[in-house]
């Protein structure tokens, strides 16, 4: 009878422990893939403010629009949010040469960028723009640059129909998620 027993037990015994095993190459091969693409630290990073680019024939008559510069400031917002969020990026105040950035076009001032964000400490600059053509056509830019050497790491776009902080706001989250963050892609080094 005990060797009856015996021949009972062991098999749940091997089926409790295939399961105990089996549970943790689950959860390892789950932790896997974060483990490889995560990076060694976090990258520094100073990310300026959205510019607009306005080439609308509203823009040339009326000006710029309190509603779409208060636009460019959330979009930068997000940007900051969703980068630290990722652990991927060390953010860098960029107080001390805001008003600079401001002052200069970063998209057309020969890399002035990459030189602030170097001032900073930062190992990269991240800026953005919204090209608007009209109030149905937009697109959204984010440009990744090495702030020792100026070179461009990434550069991304996403098109957009509608000017309103929803599609805006939706542009920029699918560029986030599927360009800068995106493994082998975007800002990764």
């Amino acid at each position: 009878m005990n060797g009856a027993q015996s021949l009972y037990i062991c098999p749940m015994r091997g089926r409790f422990t295939f399961l105990i095993r089996l549970r943790y190459c689950l959860v390892a091969s789950w932790l896997l893939p974060l483990a490889v693409h995560a990076p060694a630290h976090a990258q520094t990073v100073a990310v300026f403010d959205f510019e607009l680019i306005d080439t609308s024939v509203e823009g040339e008559i009326k000006g710029p629009r309190p509603d779409e510069q208060a636009r460019l400031g959330r979009l930068s917002d997000q940007l900051r949010l969703r980068l630290k969020e990722s652990g991927r990026f060390e953010l860098v105040d960029i107080a001390p040469v805001l008003g600079e950035a401001h002052a200069s076009n970063l998209q057309a001032c020969g890399g002035c960028d990459a030189q602030l964000a170097k001032r900073l400490g930062a190992e990269l600059a991240i800026t953005g723009t919204v090209q608007k053509v009209s109030n149905l056509i937009l697109n959204v830019n984010i440009y990744v640059r090495d702030a020792s050497s100026a070179a461009t790491v990434a550069a991304m776009s996403a098109d957009m129909r509608g000017n309103t902080d929803e599609s805006w706001s939706r542009a920029l989250d699918w560029l986030i998620r599927n360009r800068l963050l995106a493994p082998d892609y975007g800002a990764s080094r």
